[in-house]
């Protein structure tokens, strides 16, 4: 096994930097393996790239760099600690380097919010071709077997369907003709990392990342790709308490979510266009597990003392036997980062992993990892979770390790 790169799309986020952060802390050994799946006995016989391994760069939209991101984590939420930045200083300055300017590219005003570096006007088939060339170069310059783009940026709003994001030839057109109106940022960069042929996560709920012409586009080059939104909160606990209801033959006649949260990510889902994108897929979990509709409801507002800790208070309404209702209340707090950033880490080596053994397509044994799984119907975190072991152990009966 060679080096990899992992190319970030919003390295300069809280996310970003935590996740790049807690992978230069484990190749280091300054962190355990607290939340990583792949550091589990059962899976690490597989032979998944050790972090040292791994090549970090990335676009963004902003000018800070990383050791100032680390340094606003430590001070508003205390997850990254002085000692730990200290540890991790020079490695983050030498990633630093490898951010290059990104693309808002119709990405409406609470993202252009964030941006605070003056960008260049530039059309889509330009800012497709500068992202092209850095995916490129990353990879040539430090003669990397492959490299795994990840989408960490904040919520897009929902792009309206339209004929181009069914047809590789339209969509092409489009960017050619710099109709801007039918893609958005994430469009561009799909596009250049599948033209490339490299594997493709998006950890975010943005539907023009991963639109139909550019998976006719990924399936063309042999690309990996897997998405939608990373399941790592409310959601994770609603796939995983709502079969509980089915099992035991209990109707759900109401679920009703709050969530309240801070930072960057919060401040964009104020925005009622960003937040409808997000809502969409914590919405559409529940029907689909109990297999009836129900009333639902998922309310997200934005508390800036949070930071980056965000709480979800859950009621459940449910009918039991002779008719009797009863009600389940929950509630979840948690730090957003932390909680995301093994999920993604995880995902980087399954996808080098899967390349490696030369799959192509979608990453469907990825779903427990998402609120909308592509390809998969089965958003129960149980049936999800064994559809991972059964990936695994397939793999390891394949190379005649003992079960």
């Amino acid at each position: 096994m060679g080096s990899f790169g992992v190319w970030i799309i919003g390295a300069r986020g809280g996310l970003a930097t935590t996740m790049i952060v807690g992978a230069v802390a484990l190749a280091k050994e300054k962190a355990s393996s607290a939340g990583l799946i792949t550091e589990r006995d059962e899976f690490q016989e597989l032979g998944f790239s050790p972090f040292e391994d791994m090549v970090i760069g990335g676009h963004d939209i902003r000018s800070t760099s990383l050791t100032e991101c680390a340094q606003e984590i430590s001070r508003d939420t205390g997850t990254i600690t002085h000692d730990l930045l200290e540890a991790c200083r020079e490695d983050l300055e030498k990633i630093d380097k490898e951010i290059k300017p990104g693309t808002s590219l119709n990405c409406g005003e609470a993202i252009l919010s964030l941006r605070t570096s003056e960008a260049e006007p530039e059309t889509a088939a330009d800012a497709l071709s500068r992202i092209r060339d850095d995916l490129s170069s990353f990879k040539e310059r430090h003669s990397l077997e492959h490299v795994v783009v990840v989408n960490l940026a904040s919520t897009e709003p929902l792009l309206e369907e339209t004929p181009e994001h069914k047809s590789l030839e339209r969509l092409k057109h489009a960017i050619a003709n710099d109709r801007k109106h039918v893609m958005r940022a994430s469009t561009l960069y799909s596009y250049a990392a599948f033209d490339l042929g490299f594997s493709l996560i998006n950890f975010t709920p943005s539907n023009a990342c991963l639109l139909p012409a550019l998976e006719d586009l990924a399936k063309e080059r042999g690309a990996l790709y897997m998405g939608s939104d990373g399941k790592t909160g409310e959601t994770l606990v609603k796939s995983a308490l709502a079969p509980m209801f089915k099992y035991r033959n209990l109707r759900v006649l109401s679920w009703q979510g709050y969530n309240i949260l801070g930072d960057r990510d919060g401040r964009v889902l104020s925005n009622e266009k960003n937040k409808a994108a997000k809502v969409s897929t914590k919405d559409s979990l529940l029907p689909q597990i109990l297999g009836y509709p129900l009333h639902t409801h998922v309310g997200i507002d934005y508390v800036p003392s949070l930071s980056d800790f965000k709480t979800a208070w859950d009621f459940i309404h449910f009918l039991g036997f002779l008719d009797t209702k009863m009600s389940l209340q929950f509630t979840w707090q948690g730090n957003d980062s932390i909680l995301a950033a093994p999920l993604v880490l995880d995902m980087i080596r399954f996808a080098e992993f899967a390349h490696r053994n030369g799959e192509k397509g979608r990453m469907v044994q990825l779903a427990s990892f998402f609120k909308s799984p592509l390809g998969v119907g089965a958003q129960d975190l149980h049936t999800q979770w064994h559809s991972l072991v059964d990936y695994v152990e397939a793999h390891r009966s394949a190379r005649g390790t003992d079960v």
